[in-house]
């Protein structure tokens, strides 16, 4: 069961939640990360990664697609500035030092945006990845296009750039399950969930200066052994960061629980279908 949802990382009015982030982090990096690695496998193959690929990946989190990128042979360097925590398991993975497994040697993890690392004098990257699906939040596009500005410069010319959204909400299970938590992001100005649009890929593409070359589906089940652990994995994505925001963490717990009911197998095992989309651009 290898099947995820990717978290934004977005500011909200409300109370501060008491979560510990470090919680958060490895509830991410063990239980939700793994759900879109049919997606990275896909994109990957599609576009041939492998020796002598110099990868650039936003919002890397803690490093799983960079590390199966890696595994391919690519030269590969994240950024984040979302989560201290998260790029710190990233690191962990990809320049485990001290820890008895050899670093990645041409890996690099970056706390900070693109644009740290202008200047280094280092060669231009062919591919850039996104792998954070938006198309669940409110305003979930915006902060990727400032990314995706920074990053063009640090591309060649005709390097793809791959950008990820949700699938159609008839097709993501998971779909119902945030917008019926979301409600409760009412009170915040600007939070909640939204619906996917058909067009949200191209529409950033084209705010980013970029070309079109291509997309496609991937189906990424959830899949979670039980309740409690459907409950963490998704509020680690910080999809509903909001929703704690405007009520709080036992509240959200509360409607989640109910929410996944549903999806609750004769096991105890929680199962959602969804289908995400990728969209392939190009740099000019």
């Amino acid at each position: 069961m290898t099947p995820t949802l990717v978290r934004q990382h977005l500011q909200h009015a409300g109370p501060a939640s008491r979560v510990d982030p470090r919680v958060r982090a490895r509830d991410w990096a063990e239980i939700q990360e793994r759900m879109l690695v049919p997606l990275h496998e896909a994109v990957h193959e599609r576009l041939e990664v492998g020796g002598g690929t110099r990868l650039l990946g936003l919002g890397c989190g803690s490093g799983l697609a960079l590390l199966t990128a890696a595994a391919r042979g690519a030269a590969v360097t994240g950024v984040d500035d979302s989560s201290p925590e998260r790029v710190r398991l990233a690191r962990e993975r990809l320049l485990p030092e001290g820890h008895g497994v050899p670093a990645r040697g041409d890996a690099r993890i970056v706390w900070g945006s693109p644009a740290d690392l202008a200047g280094t004098g280092a060669p231009a990257y062919d591919l850039v990845t996104a792998f954070e699906p938006v198309g669940a939040v409110t305003g979930d596009s915006d902060g990727l296009v400032g990314l995706l500005r920074e990053a063009v410069p640090l591309a060649r010319r005709g390097a793809a750039v791959v950008l990820v959204g949700w699938g159609p909400a008839e097709r993501c299970a998971t779909s119902a399950v945030l917008r019926a938590v979301g409600r409760l992001a009412e009170p915040v100005r600007g939070g909640g969930w939204r619906a996917a649009r058909r067009d949200d890929l191209e529409e950033i593409a084209a705010r980013a200066g970029l070309g079109l070359d291509g997309s496609g589906r991937v189906a990424c089940p959830f899949g979670y052994a039980d309740v409690e652990s459907a409950v963490r994995g998704l509020l680690s994505t910080g999809l509903l960061d909001a929703a704690v925001a405007a009520t709080d963490e036992v509240q959200v717990d509360k409607e989640l629980t109910e929410a996944l009911h549903p999806h609750r197998r004769r096991d105890g095992t929680v199962w959602m279908p969804n289908v995400f989309r990728y969209l392939i651009a190009r740099t000019r």
